[in-house]
């Protein structure tokens, strides 16, 4: 009797946690469309500075590295299939910050257009997202050192479990071969991108894998890792290990291994994934 009484508890605690994490519904996701700010952050804003790991550590090898990035939300969930368009920028830079003149190395741009598509499952809830975009990057110089490339780019975007978000992108460039016609050859055609919440709103691991086209190792891995103590949410002290090529578009073709360490505002764009308590 006693063994059915514990096993009747834990079924039944069992039952009302997989009840308290359920996905928000369809119509709580169109809520929460509507109700976003129309202005928001898309990828992470961070200020990190750092060292090589594979060369004298000195003033021209250390540097900052910052990106700036917004999100503006044109339409809501107003367009055809409940799709809502946005607008995008995102920008990248390298600053020898430890050298005399302080000069910046590098600095990319990366506007888009975008639209979202939210995917729900047979219960008629959020189970993830659809992006498909038209993407230009470039570093803005011309002559010999001019980089560039466009391409339009599918991302789908959901959460395995609670806790771990897997994105997966992939693209189709176009428009790149007179400024950097082996691109493809460091960048290749799609990324994965995994991170893990370890303890909520505190601890979080990511890494990013990409992989050039050719049979060569040639692409990169971004792993980070996020420590937040602050009381608001959005905030962390992040560390930053980048391993491979295309760093930066001026010297795509050059092997980087930069630590770093700095302070981020992260994104949460994608939260409404995440299932409910």
């Amino acid at each position: 009797m006693r063994i059915n009484t514990i096993l009747s508890c834990v079924f039944i605690a069992l039952f009302c946690s997989i009840i308290k994490a359920q996905n928000l519904t369809r119509t709580e996701v169109n809520k929460v469309i509507k109700d976003l700010p129309a202005f928001s952050i898309h990828k992470d804003n961070f200020f990190i500075t750092g060292i090589p790991t594979n060369k004298n550590v000195n003033s021209e090898t250390a540097d900052v590295k910052y990106q700036v990035s917004f999100k503006q939300l044109i339409t809501r969930n107003t367009l055809p299939w409940e799709t809502y368009l946005f607008l995008t920028y995102s920008q990248k830079a390298f600053w020898d910050i430890y050298q005399k003149s302080k000069p910046f190395e590098e600095i990319n741009f990366n506007p888009s257009l975008g639209l979202g598509k939210p995917i729900y499952d047979k219960t008629e809830r959020i189970k993830s997202l659809a992006t498909f975009s038209l993407n230009h990057t470039s570093n803005g110089r011309d002559s010999i050192y001019s980089r560039s490339w466009n391409n339009l780019a599918l991302e789908y975007a959901t959460f395995l479990g609670q806790k771990t978000l897997l994105k997966v992108e992939a693209w189709v460039p176009f428009r790149y071969q007179e400024d950097n016609p082996d691109l493809l050859e460091y960048i290749g055609l799609g990324k994965i991108d995994l991170s893990h919440e370890f303890i909520e709103n505190r601890l979080i691991a990511e890494i990013m894998l990409q992989k050039g086209i050719t049979w060569e190792w040639k692409g990169k891995i971004r792993s980070r890792i996020y420590y937040s103590p602050f009381k608001t949410l959005n905030q962390y002290f992040m560390l930053e290990w980048f391993v491979g090529y295309a760093e930066s578009l001026i010297n795509y073709t050059e092997f980087k291994s930069m630590i770093r360490l700095g302070y981020v505002i992260r994104t949460n764009e994608l939260d409404f994934l995440k299932s409910k308590n």
